[in-house]
């Protein structure tokens, strides 16, 4: 007995050793994090005197930085925030970016704004989560913040509202861990380097994908860490090489034959990201978004320079070039509907996609050789055909299609029969669709999931749905 209690008092003492020693590292790396922020940039900088070109170019470079997206909440003023934006650690709330001084921006020096915005941290001095993409907006000039400065602080309405407590429960709601985040991932500010010398096209192109369009930030599989795996093409291929958004899987943006942009002519590109469709296809998802409040403002030149860049950007994955075949259309003409999925087909969607699967330009996308139903992830597809969607109004095409949804109208096994057929007709390559995807997808509401996860599409076989294929859907950021 005597022994006995010793023991259990010598392994009581290590334990709580242990706790100590635990609590110690604690308050070592958080004195450390305090006393050593980093990040750089002087906050009392101050701007030079704007002037009416500056301000037209701000309001701009808002447009292509999209930051309406996240700091308007639906129904509230623009860029008051308040935008709940789900993470794996909790909601996040955008926060009120409007010159109002008490609640907003408007006390904000220069210095103060372009430390927010290029190297993630607050005029507290406590580092941003990272929903708010500053290791994209490291790489915008100062020029560029200047200007963007300036028109958030002298042509934005200010409103007066108060920002949201973030929903996430202590501890993880501490701020001073991110320091360390910020440490490990967020690059140094410093300008774009192009390699496209002597390209000005090329090279335009690159600077607004890389920096405000912050496309990586939904198009390039993050890590565990929650950190983009690659910031731009001299990290390798795994940049914008597909990843996922708000419930989305947002798809390659390279040069794959199938299932990216290598089928995709530059000039149709430019024009899906200025009306959100063309004669073959259609954005949805969360893209129509970026269409309707970002990149149907750009200019055609800056359109064309993304659309340049994007198609420069080699295959992350070897995929053989999609042909047309016309067995489907000549099966189902000759009113021969038997197989597996065929007739559902033909009730459901032949009217808007037609039985030969090219659907009717600028108005329902074509379904044949469409990148996103061949991609190994059917989780996009899926998604729009239980939730329905509407392609956004664009510059030149401000009418608005919409595709029903069909989730009160068909079981789950009836839509994965649909997609399997839609997947393999017509030269489509998809994997087959099975009930149990649609029925995990089902489950989810409409809406978006978590913002940011480890997701990599790449990571995984056709024959294996992955954690996002059987808990979330897919979006194609060009084609429906």
């Amino acid at each position: 007995m005597n022994t006995f209690g010793k023991r259990r008092r010598r392994g009581g003492g290590g334990l709580f050793r242990l706790i100590v020693v635990l609590i110690v590292l604690v308050v070592i790396a958080w004195v450390a994090a305090m006393l050593f922020p980093g990040g750089g940039g002087d906050p009392a900088a101050k701007a030079a005197e704007s002037t009416p070109d500056q301000l037209r170019q701000g309001e701009y470079l808002a447009r292509v930085g999209d930051c309406a997206a996240c700091h308007t909440a639906p129904g509230g003023q623009p860029f008051a925030g308040g935008l709940a934006i789900a993470s794996p650690i909790g909601t996040i709330y955008s926060t009120n970016i409007t010159p109002d001084p008490d609640t907003g921006i408007g006390k904000y020096t220069y210095g103060q704004f372009e430390r927010a915005v290029r190297r993630g941290i607050d005029a507290q001095g406590h580092t941003l989560y990272p929903a708010m993409p500053y290791p994209s907006y490291a790489k915008v000039s100062d020029q560029d913040i200047q200007a963007l400065y300036a028109y958030f602080l002298h042509s934005v309405q200010p409103v007066k509202q108060a920002n949201k407590a973030e929903g996430i429960a202590w501890p993880l709601s501490m701020r001073w861990p991110l320091t360390y985040w910020r440490w490990l991932f967020a690059p140094s500010v410093k300008p774009v380097e192009t390699a496209g010398a002597g390209n000005a096209t090329l090279a335009r192109g690159q600077y607004l994908v890389e920096g405000l369009g912050h496309c990586g930030a939904c198009h390039t599989p993050r890590s565990f860490t929650l950190q983009e795996k690659a910031l731009g093409p001299d990290q390798g291929t795994t940049y914008l090489s597909g990843g996922e958004s708000d419930n989305w899987v947002a798809p390659s943006l390279r040069g794959e034959l199938a299932s990216g942009l290598g089928s995709v002519p530059e000039n149709e590109l430019a024009t899906l990201l200025k009306n959100g469709r063309s004669d073959r296809s259609a954005v949805f998802g969360g893209m129509s978004d970026v269409v309707e409040h970002s990149t149907q403002y750009m200019n055609d030149a800056d359109l064309a320079a993304i659309a340049h860049f994007l198609k420069s950007l080699p295959a992350a994955r070897q995929e053989q070039a999609l042909t047309y075949n016309g067995a489907t259309r000549a099966t189902l003409a000759s009113g021969n509907a038997g197989a597996p999925g065929a007739q559902l087909y033909v009730d459901n969607c032949a009217t808007c996609h037609r039985t030969d699967g090219h659907g009717y330009a600028q108005v329902f996308p074509a379904l044949a050789g469409n990148p996103v139903l061949n991609s190994d992830n059917a989780g996009s597809a899926v998604r729009l055909v239980l939730h329905g969607g509407t392609m956004p109004s664009g510059r030149d095409a401000p009418t608005q299609f919409s595709m029903p949804a069909f989730r009160e109208r068909l079981t789950d096994q009836q839509i994965a029969d649909i997609l399997t057929f839609v997947r393999s007709s017509w030269g489509n390559r998809g994997g087959a669709v099975t009930a149990q995807q649609v029925s995990r997808l089902r489950k989810l509401p409409p809406g978006g999931q978590p913002l940011m996860t480890g997701y990599d599409p790449r990571q995984r076989g056709s024959d294996d749905p992955g954690p996002l294929a059987e808990d979330q859907a897919g979006t194609p950021v060009t084609t429906k």
